[in-house]
């Protein structure tokens, strides 16, 4: 059974997408900018504004579902500069604690809205 996810506390998809799809034990979050929920517009401020902002929005959907970042079994981080690396790693790591999940990092040429920082989470529940 597939279920589409939408929370008020995290930001409006900005596309046709969902902010996550449920399907057979998983939760697959659409990757999240740092948006502000209440405006929908792109928070300023460095790499670890942005980060945290990202992940603010992550754990708003994965508390729709009473899912945490424990759950969180796969990221996926997009960054438009590596060389930003350690900020998002130090933000990332007050988020994930112990045991934490699979993660690719990679460098891409742009984000939506003009962002620095990109993720998407797969969760199991």
């Amino acid at each position: 059974m597939r279920q589409v996810i939408s929370t008020n506390a995290g930001p409006k998809a900005i596309g046709p997408y969902s902010q996550a799809v449920k399907a057979n034990g998983l939760v697959f979050l659409s990757g999240q900018i740092p948006l502000d929920p209440a405006t929908g517009n792109l928070v300023s401020g460095d790499i670890k504004a942005q980060a945290d902002r990202v992940l603010q929005n992550v754990k708003a959907i994965l508390d729709d579902q009473n899912l945490t970042f424990a759950n969180v079994v796969k990221s996926t981080v997009f960054m438009t500069n590596l060389a930003d690396f350690a900020g998002m790693n130090e933000v990332y790591a007050k988020h994930f604690t112990a045991d934490f999940p699979a993660r690719s990092t990679v460098q891409v040429a742009a984000l939506p809205k003009g962002a620095s920082v990109e993720i998407e989470v797969i969760a199991h529940y």
